[in-house]
């Protein structure tokens, strides 16, 4: 019973992680694709998506929350952006590699990372209230026991 329960949380881990990593791989996409476009392209895009919107109601508050954001997209905000996405997805993603070819090192580098992104979300939260965020954290701080857990595993094993 305790085999079949600790495989079915290895695959919990394993996914977790799987999903992990694919999230990094979009923020390091997000963050290439923040160097390259320009705050034009930017206003443009958000013009052609709330055109018909603004067509049917000028005050809609989305649809100008939206074009304002993109007008006030400076180039610090992109380069800023840009450092954040690729640097947080290089992490996650080396950690991610790390755990998924069971690097002892891995373990508990990856319970840090994850915690100071939470540290960092929970900041984040306190001005925007996300729910997003609060979503992520409870998704991070499930991993952190999983990657804990996979941790204590792996060490036993290693004793034996």
């Amino acid at each position: 019973m305790k085999a079949k329960i600790e495989k079915e949380v290895y695959l919990i881990f394993f996914y977790s992680i799987v999903l992990k990593g694919l999230n990094a791989i979009g923020e390091i996409v997000g963050g290439i694709v923040a160097l390259i476009i320009s705050q034009e392209f930017i206003i443009k895009i958000a013009l052609f998506l709330t055109q018909s919107e603004l067509s049917d109601d000028p005050n809609d508050k989305f649809a100008n929350y939206l074009i304002h954001s993109a007008q006030q997209f400076s180039v610090s905000s992109k380069h800023f952006i840009a450092l954040y996405l690729l640097s947080h997805g290089i992490i996650k993603l080396g950690l991610v590699v790390g755990l998924l070819k069971n690097k002892v090192w891995a373990y508990p580098i990856s319970i840090l990372m994850f915690s100071l992104f939470i540290l960092y979300q929970l900041y984040r939260f306190y001005f925007t209230h996300s729910l997003w965020l609060i979503a992520l954290t409870i998704f991070d701080l499930i991993v952190i026991w999983l990657v804990w857990h996979e941790y204590q595993r792996l060490l036993h094993k290693k004793a034996i």
